[in-house]
């Protein structure tokens, strides 16, 4: 087959201007990033030609970038399979011989080494809204935690949320996918959903309207439900309360690391992160997920709900032990 001349870059700006359909912003920002210690490779390798990439070749980088990044097993998988889909991509341009893409080596994880086990409990979410309830009642931080613990949503997903998503009567929140807004969701068109919501969030989220949140109207003409003074809540500030608030000393007066709180660089706004207590808005998501299921709520509404198929469910969200599922099972077993 007669290969046609490409050089790195070129190839690379092509392969995501031909995935800006497919994906979210998110990833083409990920493959961007991954696949620019490839080309950094290449410049270095002098390669201005991805015809002439051979299996060795491709083995040869992947050993420089798990050095020269100190790469775990997990982030080095990461990084091979997103150049093995864009070398897959190059042979369909006639870039690259065929096949080379099945040269690609990645490394095997053992079972549930690619599996994060970090959550927040359902005692530990209680403790922080308790406290946000009682001291900080309809605060932009009080109204984003309570969301993410109560409708699993990603922060994608809340940060999309408009006044009009939000059905008081019908008692829901609908999520949609408006990429031309400036508000993708992931799963795209399918993960829009409608979000059933109880009673107490409902009034939470008619104080936080009334009382709360600032007007704001963004440059598309929409009114965004969850707001600050500088419009429509960011990605990063949604992470930071997640990051704050999930910290012991701010809903438990105490700090299980023996840290001082007056000398705790943790406790400033760009470091809350550092806290080794803090969560993630995912960590949150794992463990709402988790409870429900530990609740019984049935594992289709659930993966319905926080817009997850039942595999991946299964696979990323579920903490609960054998022993618990177990348990659970038991219960439908007694009265045979």
């Amino acid at each position: 087959m007669d290969l046609e001349p490409i050089a790195p870059e070129t190839a690379l700006e092509l392969y995501l201007a031909d995935r800006e359909n497919e994906v979210t912003e998110a990833t083409l920002r990920s493959h961007r990033s991954r696949l620019g210690h490839f080309i950094q490779w290449c410049d270095k390798e002098d390669l201005d030609n991805l015809n002439d990439l051979t299996g060795r070749r491709l083995q040869k980088y992947r050993v420089w970038r798990r050095n020269k990044g100190n790469l775990a097993p997990v982030s080095e998988k990461t990084q091979m399979d997103t150049l093995r889909v864009f070398i897959r991509w190059l042979e369909s341009i006639d870039g690259a011989e065929q096949d080379l893409s099945t040269k690609v080596l990645s490394p095997t994880l053992a079972s549930g080494e690619n599996v994060r086990d970090v959550m927040l409990d359902s005692e530990r979410a209680d403790a922080i809204l308790s406290c946000l309830s009682k001291y900080h009642y309809v605060s932009i931080q009080h109204v984003t935690v309570s969301l993410l613990w109560h409708t699993m949503m990603r922060i994608g997903a809340l940060r999309a949320l408009d006044l009009d998503d939000y059905s008081a009567t019908g008692k829901y929140l609908k999520v949609r996918h408006r990429p031309e807004s400036g508000t993708p969701i992931k799963n795209k068109y399918d993960g829009e959903r409608h979000v059933a919501l109880s009673d107490p969030i409902c009034e939470l989220i008619d104080d936080w309207i009334a009382e709360k949140r600032p007007e704001s109207v963004d440059e598309f003409g929409r009114d965004a439900l969850v707001t600050t003074s500088q419009g429509r809540v960011s990605k990063s500030s949604i992470r930071a309360y997640v990051y704050q608030w999930s910290q012991p000393c701010r809903y438990r007066s105490v700090c299980p690391h023996g840290r001082e709180q007056s000398s705790c660089e943790a406790t400033h706004r760009d470091h809350v992160s550092k806290c080794p207590s803090s969560i993630s808005p995912h960590a949150v998501r794992r463990g709402s997920i988790t409870y429900s299921l530990s609740q019984d709520v049935p594992a289709k509404v659930v993966s319905d709900r926080a817009n997850v198929s039942p595999d991946v469910l299964d696979k990323h969200y579920d903490r609960r032990t054998s022993e618990e599922k177990m348990e659970q099972r038991r219960q439908y077993l007694s009265n045979l």
